[in-house]
C-alpha cells in the first residue's frame, strides 16, 4: 500500500521557491504528512574566490536559514512539522540523495523551470539516483488535485502509478484517469499499411488495458487510449492531460512494451525535461 509521510523540498533561493513551499503546504494538509524538510545547498566554491574577503565575516548559513524561515512563515500554513537543512556540497544531486536516504524521504519536490532561460528542471542524474518518488512543480501550478491522469504502458512497473493513484484518490476523493498512448511499431510500417494496422492495434490495446486494470483491482477507473500519430508519447500525454484539465500527471520511472514505453531515458525522461504545464509525479 502506497503511503507518503516524509517529504523533502529542494530550494535554490530562486523565484520558484515560493511556489514549492505553497505546494508542499497544500500536500502536507491534504495528505496529513508527518514532516516536511526543506534543503538548500550552498555552493561556496563558486563564489568564494571572488568574494572571499566579503564573506569571511558573514554567517551565510544563518542568513539563508532566516530567509527560508521567513518564507515558511508566509507561505507554509500546514500543521506538519518542518525542518530546514543547509549544507555545502560540490554536488547537489548527491547531497539531495544522501538527505533523502538519511531521513527516509517518500517524496522529493523540485521546481520545473523555464528551459528557455537555460536552466533545467534538475539533472537527469538525480532522476536516476533517487529511490523515492519525485514531484516536479511548474511555477504556475495551482494547489488542486481533483483530476489526476496516470500514464501507463501495462508493465509491472507501471502498477506503482496505479497504487499512487489509489492512495491519492482515498485521501483526496480525486477523479482518476488511466491513459495509454499507442503507436504503430516502426519496424512493421514499411511492410504493412498503417491504417489497416490501427484497428487491430487499438483492439489489442483495449484488451490489454482491461486485463491490466482488472488484475490490479481498478476495473472502474476511467480509461483513455490515445493514438500517438506523429507526436512523441510524452507530447501526446501532456496534450491530452491538459485538454482534459488534469491537475497532475503520474508516470512510473520504468516500463515498456512494443507499442510505447515509459522507460527512464525515454518518455519519463522527456517529460521531466519538458517545460511542464502541470505537476509531474514520477513513481520510483
Amino acid at each position: 500500500m502506497k503511503n507518503i509521510k516524509n517529504v523533502l523540498v529542494a530550494l535554490d533561493l530562486s523565484e520558484i521557491d515560493t511556489k514549492l513551499i505553497e505546494y508542499a503546504s497544500f500536500l502536507a494538509e491534504k495528505l496529513s504528512l508527518e514532516k516536511v524538510y526543506f534543503v538548500h545547498n550552498i555552493k561556496k566554491y563558486e563564489i568564494s574566490e571572488l568574494f572571499a574577503e566579503q564573506l569571511k565575516d558573514i554567517n551565510l548559513d544563518g542568513l539563508i536559514t532566516e530567509e527560508i524561515e521567513d518564507k515558511l512563515k508566509n507561505h507554509f500554513s500546514a500543521t506538519s512539522e518542518t525542518e530546514i537543512l543547509i549544507s555545502e556540497d560540490h554536488y547537489t544531486e548527491s547531497l539531495i540523495n544522501y538527505v533523502a536516504n538519511k531521513y527516509l524521504i517518500d517524496l522529493l519536490i523540485v521546481g520545473n523551470k523555464d528551459h528557455q532561460t537555460g536552466t533545467g528542471v534538475i539533472p537527469d542524474k538525480l532522476l536516476r539516483l533517487m529511490k523515492c518518488d519525485i514531484l516536479a512543480i511548474p511555477k504556475n501550478a495551482s494547489e488542486k488535485l481533483e483530476n489526476i491522469w496516470i500514464g501507463t504502458d501495462f508493465s509491472k512497473e507501471s502498477r506503482k502509478s496505479l497504487q499512487l493513484g489509489r492512495f491519492l484518490k482515498d485521501k483526496l476523493q480525486a477523479q482518476l484517469t488511466a491513459a495509454h498512448v499507442f503507436n504503430v511499431p516502426i519496424q512493421f510500417s514499411p511492410y504493412l499499411d498503417k491504417e489497416e494496422m490501427l484497428p487491430k492495434i487499438e483492439k489489442h490495446t483495449r484488451e490489454k488495458f482491461s486485463k491490466f486494470l482488472s488484475k490490479n483491482n481498478e476495473d472502474l477507473m476511467e480509461t483513455r487510449i490515445i493514438r500517438g500519430r506523429d507526436s512523441s508519447v510524452s507530447t501526446r500525454l501532456l496534450e491530452e492531460s491538459m485538454k482534459n484539465e488534469a491537475d497532475l500527471l503520474v508516470v512510473s520511472d520504468k516500463g515498456g512494451n512494443i507499442f510505447s514505453s515509459l522507460l527512464v531515458g525515454s518518455v519519463t525522461d522527456e517529460l521531466f525535461d519538458s517545460d511542464l504545464p502541470l505537476p509531474l509525479w514520477v513513481c520510483k
